[in-house]
Parts: C-alpha cells; sequence; structure tokens
C-alpha cells in the first residue's frame, strides 16, 4: 500500500509538509506494509493538502483538505482497512469532476509520480522517446515532422508553429568555434500563471526528454533552463532531475551510447515580466539588462552569444515526448483546425474549483468555468474572464460560448497566452481591474521604447483620474487612440499587447467607464473614491462587531443599539461589511 503526500508549491503553502511529517511519524510505529512517498500537484489546488492512498491492487482512496491532526484518522483507516474512518476527509463526486473532464498531456505525470524519484518516471514511460529516436536512427527531420503532423504550436503566448521554429534553427549554421543552443523559457510572469512551474515541480523529468528530444533535432549540445528564482522548489527538484538523468546516461556525453552528447543547465532570472520575451530573455542569459532586440535577425539565426538558437516554454516541451511515443496524428485528433492538441491553464480568481486544468483545444469557456472550474463560488454572478494575463483582455458572460483557440480567442480581442484565466464576479469593477493589469505591464516595460516607456504611463494616468472620480469627457477616446499608437509603435509583445485590457473593457464595459466619468459612480462599489459606507439603522442590532473590526474608529455606538459610520474618519477599507452577518452595512 502506497501513502502520497501532494507536495507542490501549493500542497505545502497549505501544510502538506506537517501531514507528511506526522504521518511518517506514525507509519514508524507500525503498519510497515505502508509506503510514504510525495508527489506534485494534480491540479486541484483548491483541495489542498491532499493524500492519495494506493491499496495493493491499485484502488485510489483520495482524502482532501487534510490537516496535520487529521493524518491520525487515515492512519488508522490504513491500518484497519475500514475506509469510512476517514469518510469526512474524502473527495466528493462533484470535485472529482474537475479531473475526469481533463484530458492530460503536459500534466500527464503531475500529481501522479514522485518529482524527485527517476524511476518513478521511467516507470511510466519516462525517457522511451528520446530511447526511441536514438536506438531506431530517426533522423532530425524525422523528428521535426512528427512535431509538424502534431501541430504543436507554442504554448507560451504567441503560439508559433512549433516545427517551424526547430527547422529554422536546424538550417542555420553557428559561427567559427560556436555551437547551437535550446533554451527553455520557464520565466513565467503573468499574474495568476502557474502552469509552467507545477509541471517543473511535478514532472521536471518530462521537460529534460522535451529539451532532449528539441536539442536533438536542431544539432544542439547545449540546453538552459531560464527559470523565475521565486521558484525555488521547481529549481531544487530541476537540479536534482539533472543529477539523477546524468548519472543515469540520458545528459551527457554520448546519451544513451550513441554519438548524440547534450548537457542542461538552469539560469535563475530575476523576474522581470519583459524577460518572458525571447530576445529580452537572451540578453538576461548574456549578463546584460533584460530588454527586447531589433528582429531580425531572430533567434534561430543569431541568438545566444549570436549563435542559432530555439525558445520554447515549460509546456510546449512538455507536450513532446507523448508526440514522439503516440505520434503526432494522435495529438492533431485533438483540437481545432488551426490550434492542435491540449492546453494548459492555470484557473483563479472568484471560482469555486480553482486550479490547473488541461483541456483539448475547442471546448468553451463556459465548459471550463462552470463544467470543470465549478463556477462563481458563495453563489455570485459570473461577470468576466481574463485570458492571457495582463497582455489579454476581459471577456464578459456573452463570451462564454467562445471555443479555446488562438483565432476565435483572439478575435474577441483576448489571446491565449501562456494559460492565465482569472475569473471575476459582479463585486469586480471592471475599469478598476483594467487599470490593475496596465499598473503591471507598465511597471514592468523594459523602457527601451518611447510608445511602451511613455504610453502606457499616460494610459495609467488616465485611468488613476477615472477610479479617483476625476475623469473627463473625452478620456475614453484618448485611451483608444493611446492603445492602437502603443501597440503599432512598440518593439515587443510586451508594448504590443499591453492596451488590450483597456480596449476590451472599452469594447465589453464601455457602460462602467462612462459611469465612473459622467455619473462619478463605480457600479461594482469597489473604487474607494467613489463609494461611502452607512449603517441600515432599520437592520443593525448593535452587536458591535463591525465597530471591533474598524481599524480607525470610525463606527460608533452601543450595544443592542444602532451603529453609524463617521465619513469623515472612514478609510472605506471594508471590514465592517466583511464583519457585519445582517446585512446593516451599505455600500453607497
Amino acid at each position: 500500500m502506497r501513502i502520497i503526500v501532494g507536495e507542490g508549491s501549493c500542497g505545502l503553502a497549505a501544510g502538506a509538509g506537517a501531514v507528511y511529517t506526522r504521518l511518517k511519524e506514525l507509519l514508524a510505529q507500525g503498519n510497515p506494509g505502508a509506503v510514504l512517498g510525495i508527489t506534485g500537484c494534480n491540479g486541484m489546488c483548491f483541495l489542498e493538502p491532499i493524500v492519495d492512498v494506493y491499496e495493493n491492487d491499485g484502488t485510489l482512496h483520495r482524502f482532501v483538505k487534510v490537516q496535520e491532526k487529521d493524518a491520525d484518522k487515515i492512519y488508522e483507516a490504513v491500518s484497519s482497512g475500514d475506509w469510512s474512518i476517514a469518510q469526512k476527509l474524502a473527495i466528493t463526486p462533484e470535485d472529482e469532476e474537475f479531473l475526469n473532464k481533463q484530458t492530460r498531456i503536459a500534466l500527464r505525470n503531475c500529481g501522479v509520480i514522485d518529482p524527485e524519484n527517476i524511476d518513478d518516471y521511467i516507470a511510466h514511460g519516462g525517457y522511451q522517446a528520446i530511447a526511441k529516436i536514438l536506438e531506431s536512427g530517426m533522423t532530425q527531420e524525422d523528428v521535426i515532422h512528427e512535431v509538424d503532423v502534431a501541430g504543436l504550436r507554442g504554448r507560451g503566448g504567441a503560439g508559433f508553429p512549433t516545427a517551424f521554429k526547430w527547422r529554422a534553427a536546424r538550417d542555420s549554421k553557428p559561427g567559427e568555434d560556436g555551437q547551437k543552443y535550446l533554451i527553455c523559457n520557464a520565466d513565467e510572469g503573468d499574474p495568476g500563471a502557474f502552469m509552467d512551474r507545477a509541471v517543473i515541480e511535478g514532472d521536471p523529468h518530462s521537460l529534460i526528454e522535451g529539451m532532449l528530444i528539441g536539442a536533438y533535432s536542431i544539432g544542439a549540445s547545449v540546453g538552459i533552463v531560464y527559470v523565475r528564482a521565486e521558484y525555488p522548489l521547481a529549481i531544487v527538484r530541476l537540479r536534482k532531475a539533472i543529477e539523477d538523468a546524468t548519472a543515469r546516461g540520458y545528459l551527457g556525453k554520448n546519451i544513451l551510447g550513441s554519438s548524440f552528447s547534450c548537457e542542461i543547465r538552469i539560469k535563475a532570472g530575476a523576474g522581470a515580466f519583459v524577460c518572458g520575451e525571447e530576445t529580452a530573455l537572451i540578453e538576461s542569459l548574456e549578463g546584460k539588462r533584460g530588454m527586447p532586440r531589433l528582429k531580425p535577425p531572430f533567434p534561430a539565426q543569431a541568438g545566444y552569444w549570436h549563435q542559432p538558437s530555439n525558445i520554447n516554454n515549460v509546456e510546449t516541451y512538455a507536450n513532446v515526448a507523448w508526440i514522439i511515443n503516440n505520434g503526432g496524428a494522435a495529438f492533431s485528433a485533438m483540437g481545432t483546425e488551426n490550434s492542435k492538441g491540449t492546453k494548459v491553464f492555470a484557473l483563479s480568481g472568484k471560482i469555486a474549483r480553482g486550479g490547473l486544468v488541461e483541456i483539448p483545444m475547442g471546448t468553451t469557456l463556459r465548459e471550463v468555468i462552470f463544467g470543470i472550474g465549478g463556477g462563481i463560488r458563495d453563489g455570485k454572478e459570473f461577470k468576466a474572464v481574463q485570458l492571457g494575463g495582463p497582455s489579454g483582455g476581459c471577456l464578459p458572460a456573452s463570451k462564454l460560448d467562445t471555443v479555446i483557440d488562438y483565432k476565435q480567442l483572439q478575435a474577441t480581442g483576448a489571446i491565449m497566452g501562456s494559460g492565465g484565466m482569472v475569473v471575476m464576479d459582479e463585486s469586480t469593477c471592471m475599469v478598476g481591474m483594467a487599470r490593475f493589469f496596465l499598473d503591471f505591464t507598465a511597471k514592468e516595460s523594459c523602457g527601451k521604447c518611447v510608445p511602451c516607456r511613455l504610453g502606457n504611463k499616460r494610459m495609467l494616468e488616465i485611468l488613476d483620474r477615472i477610479v479617483a472620480g476625476k475623469g473627463e469627457q473625452g478620456d475614453i477616446e484618448k485611451l483608444e487612440d493611446l492603445c492602437y499608437a502603443i501597440k503599432d509603435g512598440s518593439l515587443c509583445g510586451l508594448g504590443q499587447t499591453s492596451p488590450n485590457p483597456v480596449l476590451t473593457t472599452i469594447r465589453y464595459f464601455r457602460d462602467e467607464l462612462e459611469a465612473h466619468i459622467d455619473g462619478h459612480h463605480c457600479p461594482a462599489g469597489e473604487c474607494r473614491e467613489l463609494i461611502s459606507y452607512s449603517i441600515d439603522k432599520d437592520v443593525c442590532v448593535g452587536c458591535t462587531a463591525c465597530a471591533r473590526q474598524c481599524p480607525v474608529g470610525a463606527i460608533s455606538g452601543t450595544v443592542k443599539n444602532p451603529h453609524e459610520i463617521d465619513p469623515a474618519l472612514c478609510i472605506k477599507c471594508g471590514n465592517c461589511k466583511t464583519a457585519c452577518r445582517f446585512g446593516a452595512v451599505k455600500v453607497n
């Protein structure tokens, strides 16, 4: 019998480490037939910490939201075989649908294998793809052709055909005494995105194997993973995976007895969003400030140290071994005409079941948000979804039946991006949300080109005025003019896509912008300068809960008598409304 504790970052943050330690203590006292292990995030972040118990016949018992004190119940159930002892911790059939409705390729091993055990990866078919290539004599073109048949496009945001990039890098000749480089972009900087981190933490060998196949295809002998330093667990597990793969002969000289040699090393980035752009990433790798280069030449011709280089992100590489093992046609059988295979999304925000979702292209937004994610939490109404991170766009309820593929999402004004999907409910101010994302991109601009450096700043100033109740007639038109000037004039993808949240807000939520400007009113009741708090004396029971939670003493009143708020002292933090169980606190 195996007891597996989910130790991704989400699980550890929720207390999985303490659960593991307690189970280890209990197992040391007896029950030698049970083996304790770990795994990465299985995507069900909303249920962490998760403990999976596998009986010897493969039967799975999944326990969720497990705390340290609950470990004793699980141990007792394992020891006695009476699973009813821990029944209150068992996953519900409704929550099981979160995984049952997915199709997993990039995430196939996440939450299944021990990410720190290379034998576990091999037992699940690991390194069979690179062995197939080297032992069967597949040529570089054979491999690239299979990826081409699959229709795999880059999962990092732009969606560029992977096979095209690989061919371009293969056909480019390095300079004298130079070599080619294969680079992995793991600089996942979108707010609300954690797909790449989960893959590295939960299945680092799939990244290594995908990179090996890519390196073989383009003729590179060096692979580099550029990963955010804010992902310490991912770096630790990837480093161990590289060491283990080298020790087993899957990395290094003459891999599996062939003439192919390749090493992989890690570069920890400082967390600049612009380094998600491939040429800015290369500049950072070379020890320079992360700023995009003019293109052409493209990295395939002159990339890292001006040698031919190929860059894909983690999710892209995580698909490659599956494609080689199962055939490109099997991958392309899923999805739509111009968007093949599956895509991983990070569901976050006001969603009932938040976490990682992998679905075939062609699935609708409605199915992801309501069918898999369980809809909006706390019984509130869906209002919008932000797709593609700060460079994406906000789509309203009328667009829920939009099919997820590159072309159709782009037609709505949003983008696929790397896969962030932030869900918003009726309490979200869309003007404030546009301002939030624009504030992020304005701060993350490298400053190299004027349209991005100054244009985003000017747009942010206008939105600052609007949410403060100082909007003016003509502000919407000014925002539109700036948006198109920035998109047309910016050097790299950051500036070219940064206006998307503003443009989609104007397109789908113009009435909210006009309410802020014309009526100095925030319909969602979120913008502090445009709201005030009061207490309905007919509803207030004088419980004093609101007064106890007010950090500035703005609420006065005696026990069992109606209270009131001094607007001169109120800082509009909302603590009083949250504390009131009777609905007496009103937002005006």
